[in-house]
């Protein structure tokens, strides 16, 4: 299953392919009220072993996708992150978004913005992104996801906020953007280096 997928470690992170035994574990992440917070409903077991199924099959597909994630000390695998295409239609869109999704014992330590930057700078070296930029988004209550998003050195504007097309009914429709070009994203990365910043932030 992860022939396809590439490999990369960070300072205490291995972002590597989706195994058949990370099933329940994921499937333990999505039925999080508080990790789904920030999203319409729980998930069923069997929902998020097909969203597995589709992180494989979006890497043989087109060439990235979202990572499983490893803490390396523990071995514990405590969600994904990585590079993603929404199938629908915006005026910011196509496009290709960085996305993460974590356990809850894994808030508070850095995990996503780490990881989330290893993710970027692997697409910032392979992918040559629609406008030359990367972008993410969340609902606007979620400040945990928007402190990544700053961490990572993109930026926010309020004319880009938008209704999600998916979501007319739920309450938490509305969403913010946020971009980086992939060109600022390296600056980032390297004015992070010489400062000595932890990779977690």
């Amino acid at each position: 299953m992860t022939a396809v997928t590439p490999q990369l470690q960070t300072e205490r992170l291995l972002l590597r392919g989706w195994r058949d035994d990370d099933k329940p574990i994921y499937a333990a992440l999505n039925a999080d009220p508080d990790v789904m917070e920030h999203f319409p409903a729980t998930l069923t077991a069997a929902q998020s072993g097909e969203m597995v199924d589709l992180f494989v099959d979006g890497w043989a597909q087109r060439g990235y996708g979202l990572w499983a994630v490893e803490v390396l000390d523990s071995g514990r695998v405590i969600g994904f992150v990585g590079l993603s295409s929404p199938t629908w239609e915006m005026p910011f869109t196509p496009c290709i978004e960085v996305g993460w999704r974590l356990a809850k014992e894994a808030w508070g330590h850095g995990y996503a913005p780490e990881a989330a930057k290893a993710a970027l700078g692997w697409g910032a070296d392979h992918l040559d992104p629609p406008r030359g930029e990367f972008v993410s988004f969340t609902t606007i209550a979620n400040t945990k996801s928007r402190r990544v998003m700053e961490k990572l050195g993109m930026r926010h504007d309020p004319a880009d906020d938008f209704d999600h097309p998916l979501l007319p009914s739920w309450a938490g429709q509305r969403h913010v953007l946020y971009r980086i070009g992939r060109g600022v994203f390296d600056v980032e990365v390297e004015r992070s280096r010489r400062s000595g910043d932890r990779p977690g932030g």
